[in-house]
């Protein structure tokens, strides 16, 4: 099976999906972060498409930065200066021609992540 990508967030503290939210992926080697892609979650707090596509997968580490600070505040969560969670990076290694799929579940004060299937 080739290999990608996929992610999810939902808010835990509604109980919804995270729409809107800007998620940056990004493949790490040698010291050096390129940016592989840049989008925004849908209604159902996923990206409209493969954030990593088959045709560009490669085993590998890599980073999703979500901009969850940006995205309370469009969402009128209170804000707080500074906010507890702004950016929030995920650091991850892919071994192998998978499907990987790497949700974000969170809140104005706490996240976790998991993988997923």
């Amino acid at each position: 099976m080739p290999g990608y990508l996929t992610t999810h967030v939902l808010d835990t503290a509604r109980g919804t999906p995270a729409q809107g939210m800007e998620i940056v992926l990004f493949r790490l080697e040698n010291g050096q972060r390129t940016e592989l892609a840049r989008m925004r979650t849908n209604d159902d707090g996923r990206t409209d498409r493969q954030i990593l596509p088959e045709s560009e997968f490669a085993t590998g580490v890599y980073e999703l930065e979500f901009h969850a600070g940006a995205w309370m505040d469009a969402t009128g969560v209170a804000a707080e200066s500074p906010r507890f969670l702004d950016v929030i990076p995920l650091r991850f290694g892919m071994s192998q021609q998978d499907h990987y799929h790497v949700p974000l579940l969170i809140s104005p004060f706490s996240y976790s992540t998991y993988r997923g299937s």
